[in-house]
Formats: structure tokens, C-alpha cells, sequence
């Protein structure tokens, strides 16, 4: 079964979600604290499901939030963000050498496994 876990951090909190092979599916921003932190997971949760909006390809088509962004980095890697209705990004993904299939699969991981997932608890 994948999570959230929710990691304590210098400046804050993060979280991973964690899929149940293990295998870490995206991770969030610092959060100042562990409510707004909690906020983020429910955010995932919510939102897991939205489109994407695949800015590999020339001439995309832009659509409105909640959805994916799929991009290239620096590196040429393909990778994923999750961005809330206020436009907030709530999640990203690793670089994918695989390319854009490898990163959709990951987008299809978070919404498979995001809204069912259990939140770990850093002071549980």
C-alpha cells in the first residue's frame, strides 16, 4: 500500500509518496509547518486525478489548474509537476531518463495511489 510520508526537515516538513513497491513516486516542497505540510498531502489527494499538460511537444495546449505539467529539465530528463487549483505547485517527480512514457506512468502512479494512501506521521 503506497504513503505519504512526512519527513522532518532543518527549516520544516516534507513529504514523499511512496509507492508500495517502495519506489518514491513524488515528493513535495519544505513546509513551515506540520499542518500546512498535512495540507499538501490532502491537496495530492485531492487533486491526483487531474489532467496533464504534456509541455514536451511544441504548440501545447495550456489548460487550466489542477493538473500535471510533464517537462524536460536542464538535463533533458522528463519529469512532472502537480499543480493545485491556486496554481501552487504541491508535488514533483525525479528526472526520468525513460522519457515522457516513463513520466506518465509516474503521473498514473500518483493518481492510482495518492487518494488511498496513509500519511506517516513524523511525531507517530
Amino acid at each position: 500500500m503506497a504513503k505519504f510520508q512526512i519527513n522532518a526537515t532543518k527549516t520544516g516538513f516534507n513529504f514523499y509518496l511512496v509507492a508500495g513497491n517502495g519506489q518514491t513516486i513524488a515528493t513535495s516542497q519544505t513546509y513551515k509547518t506540520l499542518a500546512s505540510c498535512k495540507n499538501g498531502i490532502a491537496s495530492v489527494m485531492a487533486n491526483a486525478s487531474a489532467a496533464v499538460e504534456d509541455q514536451t511537444k511544441e504548440g501545447f495546449e495550456t489548460i487550466k489548474n489542477p493538473k500535471y505539467e510533464l517537462y524536460a529539465d536542464k538535463k533533458g530528463e522528463i519529469r512532472f509537476r502537480l499543480k493545485a487549483r491556486n496554481g501552487q505547485v504541491i508535488c514533483s517527480s525525479e528526472g526520468y531518463a525513460g522519457g515522457v512514457k516513463a513520466a506518465l506512468n509516474g503521473i498514473s502512479s500518483v493518481a492510482k495511489n495518492a487518494p488511498e494512501a496513509k500519511v506517516v506521521d513524523p511525531e507517530a
